[in-house]
């Protein structure tokens, strides 16, 4: 099929201009025009997957067409095994949003509205290859998610918007800096294949204000793409976003954006700026694992379910951060293990965490709260530092077992593709930096308490009294969670399809990162 790349991202905005003509309380319509739009870009992106040749790690179904000539502004799309895993993931999740945002019944034509376009912009990112392109997608991607957060989230939604806006937008800001910086410096042009090559030898020994420029510019777009991960310091908008974001929008920012920001690094800043790659590389183990332990103890702290999640999250994105750093190091097998490694973590933490919002989706639907334990200060003072549930698993048997194997997932147990993913980046970890590894395996460790402590909780021991009249899962809420739990089952099991993916692609990055070690 020609120009599926262009299919791909622009049907999303065919399906908000349908929903745009359908009146507005004709919401069922409206859902499933939504629900259409998104399985089509999914059957898309699947028939992609195997019509791509997994065996080269080049670009392949490029799209190119002069854009705006005069500033060599070009509409280029490609796609290669780094960008199709993120695709998959985007297609595949932004089909299961659509049926966990099902009971949205405020101003249903803007929410799904906004959700496709969400949706363009994400899947733009991944296929961009001018960077002009790339960072108008960036901002798309922006704005459709401060309004889902800020109009459908919860009571302190305002705020968590108005801290994602602008952290993400401060990154935005950077990003442009070093964009026009490699305009003007490397050919007056934004082709990313081009700069590429050109950018290493333009910024060799060019200074500005007394500074490197290929350092420069390596710091301007490490910190765009780290607040996006979030690397650690950068990190503190993440858990209000995540609580205060309705859940299928939790859904999109753990499962898919926050990839954006590791995805960045691996499709522009490594093959761009290998030698600061070289350099930088231990600093980002370091970060990796900060990530790692201090989002661990984060989530152990929380009594917020949804929180506690999204601390997870920082946490595990740590070790995409560590694998990405193994780039460096003096085995071979050590570096493809860990960049093997991080582009699957990518993949696999984006099905996973997306299980567990839904998950605590399904169980705040019922109870109208996530309280693990009240909080001492809790309105209602006779529930004030009580347990909020208690024994569920007598009651709620199938979402039960679906928690448990989810919390395993995410815990890296063997047989999940969580597993896999991990092992992987802490090979490549191990084999370039010893040390910082060793200490960064304590959060398997702390990964295990908060987990195993909030099941506990929540599903062992005596039925609580409040929870009798709960239900168990619901067929729509199935229809969500299974298919997610089924990728994550047969990746743990048998992992080859989404290695051989990644792999040609992940060798090309080491071969230009090696050319300078």
């Amino acid at each position: 099929m020609s120009n599926i790349l262009s299919w791909i991202i622009w049907l999303p905005v065919i399906g908000m201009l349908a929903i745009s003509l359908i009146p507005r309380d004709n919401s069922k319509i409206i859902k499933q025009i939504a629900a259409i739009t998104s399985g089509i870009q999914l059957l898309l992106a699947t028939y992609l997957w195997q019509v791509f040749d997994s065996s080269m790690g080049e670009m392949q179904f490029m799209e190119r067409v002069e854009w705006i000539p005069s500033f060599n502004i070009t509409y280029i799309l490609g796609v290669d095994g780094l960008s199709l895993p993120m695709v998959l993931l985007m297609a595949l999740i932004g089909f299961i949003g659509i049926f966990v945002s099902w009971n949205i019944d405020k101003a249903v034509k803007g929410y799904f509205s906004l959700f496709l376009l969400l949706n363009t912009g994400v899947m733009g990112v991944f296929l961009a290859l001018d960077f002009f392109l790339f960072y108008i997608f960036w901002e798309v991607m922006l704005l459709p998610m401060y309004f889902l957060i800020g109009m459908w989230g919860g009571p302190q939604r305002e705020y968590a918007a108005i801290k994602f806006f602008l952290y993400t937008l401060a990154g935005s800001v950077l990003m442009l800096i070093a964009i026009l910086a490699l305009y003007f410096t490397c050919g007056n042009t934004f082709d990313m294949l081009v700069l590429m090559e050109t950018a290493p030898v333009a910024l060799n020994g060019m200074l500005w204000w007394g500074m490197s420029a290929i350092k420069v510019i390596w710091v301007l777009l490490f910190i765009g793409f780290a607040i996006k991960v979030p690397v650690f310091p950068f990190h503190t908008w993440l858990p209000l976003a995540h609580v205060e974001a309705p859940t299928a929008i939790s859904v999109i920012l753990a499962g898919v954006l926050l990839k954006m920001g590791t995805y960045g690094l691996l499709r522009i800043s490594y093959p761009l700026l290998p030698s600061e790659v070289v350099s930088f590389s231990y600093c980002l183990a370091i970060l990796g694992v900060i990530n790692i332990i201090w989002g661990a103890m984060n989530a152990i702290a929380q009594i917020d379910m949804k929180k506690m999640v999204a601390y997870s999250s920082v946490s595990h994105m740590g070790y995409v951060c560590l694998g990405m750093a193994a780039v460096v190091s003096n085995n071979p097998a050590g570096s493809h293990a860990g960049m093997n490694g991080a582009v699957m973590q990518m993949f696999n933490h984006g099905t996973i965490t997306a299980m567990l919002f839904i998950l605590v989706g399904v169980i705040y639907d019922q109870a109208h709260h996530r309280w693990i334990m009240f909080p001492s200060d809790y309105e209602d003072k006779d529930l004030a530092g009580k347990p909020g549930f208690g024994g569920l698993g007598s009651q709620m048997p199938i979402y039960t077992g679906l928690v448990a194997f989810t919390f395993f997932a995410g815990l890296g147990l063997p047989g999940l593709s969580g597993f896999i993913s991990e092992a992987l980046c802490f090979i490549g970890g191990f084999s370039a930096f010893k040390f910082i590894t060793v200490i960064g395996t304590l959060g398997i460790l702390l990964n295990a308490i908060y987990f195993l402590r909030a099941y506990q909780r929540v599903f062992l021991g005596q039925l609580n009294e409040r929870c009798k009249e709960y239900t168990d899962i619901k067929n729509l809420e199935l229809l969500a969670v299974v298919p997610l739990a089924i990728v994550v089952l047969l990746f743990g099991i048998y992992p080859a399809p989404l290695i051989d993916l990644i792999s040609p692609a992940v060798e090309n990055i080491i071969a230009i990162i090696q050319s300078v070690n």
